[in-house]
């Protein structure tokens, strides 16, 4: 796990020791995604600079050192990530005279060999990179296939840039951090910067599953177009369309051997690991096939509360116990978790809005106090129906499906022109012009529902959301949330979280659930197989009552919460209120202030629960009064 950084000018401009000077300054902006080691290749002549920063994981010595070039000298590569199937690969690509044994030199031989998307097809792995071509000079960048690990790109100053964190891009000498209303707008309706948006104009987040070319004719300003080398679309349109034909008990046995097969895959690594666990379903079925796997009690983590209602640590800790893993909880106060918020905001390279990031942060703090890879049980959810949300959007939709759409457009209508309704009336009246399941669940899930009249200076276009479900999905709602929470806000919220969170620690995660192989079977699965009787992640139940009883995990979901609402009616209030003044929010020129206070107002008053549409506001806030108050740009 690495950061990866640099840029390509055009024209070329500076001379060889102001590329090397300005590509090093951008890197220490990573250096707590790699406080191990440091490097970069610039070449004058082309105006190419590549930076990197390394947390070494697989290989140790300076034979994993990077930039790194190909055997042949006419490949140079920055890579963040880890590829579980390398030793595979090696064996593949034959005898070759090797320098060391890490990921990266592979996927530098793979590509050499096979190109950059034959290699890609056959890597299975979490990663970002970035691959110069000296012959073609050519750029190429690439993002894993379910967007586990970050990449940002865009047009500046003359340059095309590139970074694992809009930290680095913002040291960029003249780099202009101003905000996208359009992203500030998706901010406020998903709670996170939805990609391909970035915070700031111009820059772009890279797609989960796609590769993107600067060729050597592309002209400054001109992004280029990302091409898919994997698709979710594609795999869950010929899995409903060829669901899995086997019983019950082959189901619960191919998803043991398959996930086993994930989790010990990346058991890989020559530094310690561990792994999150939550005592849920998804985590403690990871840890189960960890422990099953491992030859010593494998070391787990947990954070707990003060809080009731939000403190799972005894869950985690009976399943700790039963497994017999070497267990480490942190119990914290209120106040701890507070006094944790600046450093939060100030992991997170744009404005993020889900609070689950605070003990994220906190849990992943805890485990790099002993080991440097964690393990996680994301993704479950997504791919399993775990969300009551679905249940609730397939409920809703089937009764409201069923009047015609005309009727519920002009009753919806009515109610939004009916002054003084609730936030929760105007968000029901939203719902009602629904015409497609899929409109449904993103009308359902969004917390401001009209950011566009709440964030000044649109264009007229309020956010970005990737291309709908496939047709085969369509009809059916569970598929359609599954589908849209994967493409959405499993990269854009949790994964972002996860890895923001553990990288400001130095600490790599990994995600068993999210194999590609995996990921394509899961999609195969008939949907009585992942809900059933009322049951969510059915499936995956079964399979963990193979290892813990189910009176250790049989419990209504939780989730990774903290009392937000509470805090910003007490402790947090007078914070809130700073940020939230009138008089800043019209002279700093973000947002109406009309809508926000008035959502502040009936929050305080405990009339309704508005810590989702309110939480994301200061997010902003107390992100944006952070880069004012930083360090611009490197030197010239």
């Amino acid at each position: 796990m690495c950061g990866i950084t640099g840029f390509v000018q055009r024209p070329a401009r500076f001379a060889a020791p102001q590329l090397h000077d300005i590509v090093e300054d951008m890197s220490q902006f990573l250096a707590h995604r790699g406080p191990d080691d440091s490097g970069r290749w610039c070449d004058a002549e082309q105006g190419v600079a590549l930076g990197h920063r390394r947390l070494s994981i697989i290989d140790l010595s300076l034979n994993g050192h990077q930039p790194m070039a190909s055997h042949s000298q006419h490949l140079v590569i920055v890579f963040n990530g880890e590829i579980y199937n390398h030793l595979a690969l090696r064996e593949q690509l034959g005898a070759r005279p090797w320098r060391g044994n890490s990921d990266t030199e592979t996927l530098l031989a793979a590509i050499e060999h096979w190109g950059v998307e034959g290699a890609l097809q056959r890597c299975s792995g979490m990663f970002a990179f970035a691959l110069w071509d000296r012959l073609r000079q050519e750029l190429v960048l690439a993002r894993d296939r379910i967007g586990e690990k970050p990449l940002y790109y865009g047009w500046q100053c003359g340059s095309f840039m590139f970074a694992s964190e809009l930290h680095a891009l913002r040291r960029y000498p003249g780099f202009d951090a101003g905000v996208d209303p359009a992203a500030l707008a998706g901010l406020l309706g998903r709670g996170v910067v939805p990609a391909p948006l970035s915070i700031h104009p111009g820059i772009r987040k890279l797609m989960p599953g796609t590769l993107l070319r600067l060729a050597r004719g592309d002209t400054t300003g001109t992004l280029p177009s990302a091409v898919p080398y994997w698709s979710l679309a594609r795999h869950a349109a010929v899995g409903i369309s060829h669901p899995f034909q086997g019983s019950d008990d082959e189901a619960v046995a191919e998803l043991e051997s398959r996930l086993g097969g994930a989790v010990r895959a990346q058991m890989i690594g020559d530094v310690p690991i561990g792994a999150f666990l939550s005592g849920g379903i998804d985590s403690s079925l990871v840890v189960a096939l960890m422990q099953r796997a491992a030859s010593q009690p494998v070391k787990t983590f947990t954070v707990g509360f003060d809080a009731a209602g939000f403190d799972e640590s005894a869950h985690a800790r009976a399943v700790a116990h039963h497994l017999g893993t070497d267990h480490t909880e942190l119990h914290l106060s209120d106040a701890d978790i507070r006094h944790a918020l600046p450093a939060v905001i100030e992991a997170f390279d744009e404005p993020f809005g889900d609070s689950s990031a605070i003990p994220t942060y906190l849990v992943a703090r805890l485990a790099r106090t002993q080991v440097t890879v964690s393990l996680s049980g994301d993704g479950g959810d997504e791919l399993f129906c775990g969300y009551t949300r679905y249940r609730k959007a397939a409920r809703h939709w089937q009764r409201l499906s069923a009047w015609p759409l005309p009727m519920r457009s002009l009753l919806s209508a009515v109610l939004e022109h009916t002054p003084g309704l609730p936030l929760g009336a105007l968000a029901a009246a939203r719902l009602l012009r629904s015409a497609r399941a899929e409109d449904f669940f993103r009308a359902m899930t969004a917390q401001w529902r009209r950011p566009e009249r709440v964030v000044l200076g649109l264009d007229g276009t309020a956010f970005v959301l990737p291309n709908g479900a496939p047709a085969e999905l369509a009809a059916d709602m569970l598929h359609t949330a599954m589908f849209f929470d994967a493409t959405t806000y499993l990269p854009d919220d949790i994964l972002a979280k996860v890895d923001r969170s553990a990288m400001r620690c130095s600490l790599e995660t990994r995600v068993p659930m999210l194999d590609p192989q995996l990921v394509q079977w899961a999609w195969s699965l008939p949907i009585a197989m992942k809900h059933r009787g009322g049951e969510s992640k059915w499936l995956l139940r079964r399979v963990l009552e193979r290892h813990v009883p189910r009176a250790l995990f049989e419990r209504p979901k939780a989730g990774f919460a903290v009392p937000l609402d509470n805090w910003l009616r007490g402790s947090l209030r007078p914070w809130a209120e700073e940020l939230l003044s009138e008089q800043r929010l019209r002279r700093e020129g973000h947002f109406d202030p009309v809508p926000i206070r008035r959502a502040w107002r009936a929050h305080l008053s405990g009339r309704e629960n508005l810590r989702d549409v309110l939480w994301p506001v200061l997010m902003f806030q107390a992100w944006h009064e952070a880069l004012r108050a930083a360090p611009r740009g490197a030197r010239a």
